[in-house]
């Protein structure tokens, strides 16, 4: 069994700045982590397809997003770069890291349907919050949710879910795909924090979203209830023939930018509730900004995916 691995060095080229939270390092620290693991042989790296080579990520990207912004956005990069908003910054490269962003989660679609098997999109910049007309929280464009429709035009799928752990609701994921009944987005994410959406009540066109606020000093006993009574049945009923895992990983501890507490081994907990819907998975990272809580937890999300484990029946 093996996991793909979808990876760049053009990722390290997007440039917010040298104390900007989402830098490059993230990347470099997670993948040298996994060339160091002892089951590093059982990963399948592979290089994100240029969008040039593949022909529909901007198309994809235009469909999910306004030629206008994704226009501003390319002229923003093309004049040497700026801010987006007053977090999000980008550099002469952002643009086209971006766009290649995108074809890695577009890619990690294709790999999943192919072999069955996980496959982690490595990629940055992230994008759960981006939306439609607009980029914010370090996002630029909004991969999961393209991944998502993506995916829907393929031979095969018929429904797709979205889970997003990330510490931080994903406002722009659910703004892109809650009217349709197709796609299921459902998200744990501290309350109050940024960007202050994501409420219960926010349940969807169809029903379609599942919104679940956790507070600050939240721990592993308080995920596994949500998980095993609302996440898992809800993923069940709902019978996605993919699975895709916004994948932020700064609901850790050691985490600087919110105050959820779990632990690196914990995401080999959530990650086995998420085999137990179904072994079709892509993982793409959001957040998380902890070097090495970061890449211990990419860690733990993996080697799970490796063998198909899964948790027994309470």
């Amino acid at each position: 069994m093996k996991v793909s691995v979808i990876y760049s060095a053009q990722f390290l080229e997007h440039n917010p700045g040298r104390y900007h939270p989402e830098n490059a390092g993230r990347l470099t620290a997670v993948s040298e982590a996994l060339k160091r693991v002892s089951w590093a042989e059982q990963l399948d790296w592979r290089s994100p397809t240029e969008p040039s080579d593949r022909g529909d990520v901007l198309h994809w990207v235009e469909q999910i997003h306004s030629p206008g912004y994704v226009a501003a956005l390319l002229q923003l990069c093309r004049g040497g770069g700026g801010r987006v908003d007053g977090d999000t910054v980008v550099s002469a490269r952002s643009y086209d890291v971006a766009l290649l962003a995108v074809s890695a989660w577009l890619d990690g679609v294709d790999q999943v349907l192919k072999t069955g098997c996980a496959a982690f999109a490595l990629a940055r910049p992230p994008g759960h919050h981006a939306l439609r007309d607009r980029g914010m929280g370090f996002c630029l464009f909004a991969n999961g949710a393209i991944a998502a429709h993506y995916a829907l035009t393929l031979a095969g799928i018929r429904r797709v879910a979205i889970l997003d752990w990330d510490v931080h609701h994903g406002n722009g994921t659910q703004a892109l795909v809650e009217t349709n009944p197709d796609i299921f987005y459902g998200s744990l994410h501290q309350s109050p924090c940024y960007p202050g959406t994501g409420q219960a009540s926010e349940t969807g066109t169809y029903n379609n979203v599942l919104n679940l606020p956790m507070s600050s000093g939240s721990t592993l006993a308080d995920y596994q209830p949500i998980f095993e009574q609302q996440i898992v049945p809800r993923l069940k009923a709902f019978q996605p023939d993919l699975l895709i895992v916004s994948a932020g990983y700064d609901a850790n501890q050691a985490d600087p930018l919110a105050g959820i507490s779990l632990q690196p081994p914990d995401y080999r907990i959530l990650t086995q509730y998420c085999l137990s819907v179904t072994p079709s998975i892509l993982f793409g990272l959001e957040g998380g900004y902890d070097y090495d809580a970061l890449s211990q937890s990419v860690l733990m999300t993996i080697e799970p995916c490796l063998t198909h484990s899964v948790l027994p029946r309470t």
